[in-house]
């Protein structure tokens, strides 16, 4: 059980099942990349540990960058996204691999993917650790998924409320 602020959360999803779809996420990845050498691109700030941990088992030739992006108050997705620190490195022709901590209207996704494929890339796929399919308020096309869940709020594993969670190895759920 973890306590933040005001709200009280249980386990969910343990580390350890995180960990082993993540090495089935990369090898799936290695597969389909493999005469290719993606540009994987994290969103900030709840992708952090995904991606990393994502990284440690992709073989392939690749590189990684960041942006950050923010559409959430509190347990509430604001349904706008602010784009805080855009993408430094040239994406024309580039094959990307949009990594996301989790998809759950999708408004936010196909914003970042937008403004991606604006800049001409080869191809863009996104990875996502979480999806939650009855959230969904836009149509996303989501190649890589860690794990569909119900649309309840997580945190922990990148995932926070209020800035706070994101440290925790597990992801936990909001207690009904």
């Amino acid at each position: 059980m973890l306590i933040i602020k005001d709200k009280t959360f249980v386990p969910f999803i343990t580390a350890d099942a995180i960990q082993a779809r993540i090495q089935e996420l990369a090898s799936q990845i290695n597969r389909d990349y493999a005469d290719r050498q993606p540009l994987i691109v994290g969103v900030l700030n709840g992708s952090v540990l995904f991606a990393a941990d994502l990284m440690k088992h992709l073989t392939i030739p690749c590189e990684i960058t960041f942006i950050r992006v923010k559409s959430y108050t509190a347990t509430e997705s604001t349904g706008e996204l602010k784009q805080i620190l855009g993408l430094s490195e040239p994406v024309e022709g580039r094959d990307l691999i949009v990594v996301e901590d989790i998809v759950d209207t999708g408004l936010t996704i196909c914003d970042v993917c937008n403004q991606l494929r604006a800049q001409s890339p080869a191809s863009l796929a996104i990875a996502t650790l979480l999806f939650k399919p009855a959230a969904l308020k836009k149509p996303v096309d989501l190649q890589y998924v860690g794990f569909e869940i119900e649309n309840r709020f997580v945190v922990g594993y990148g995932l926070d409320y209020d800035g706070l969670g994101r440290n925790t190895p597990d992801i936990l759920v909001l207690a009904s």
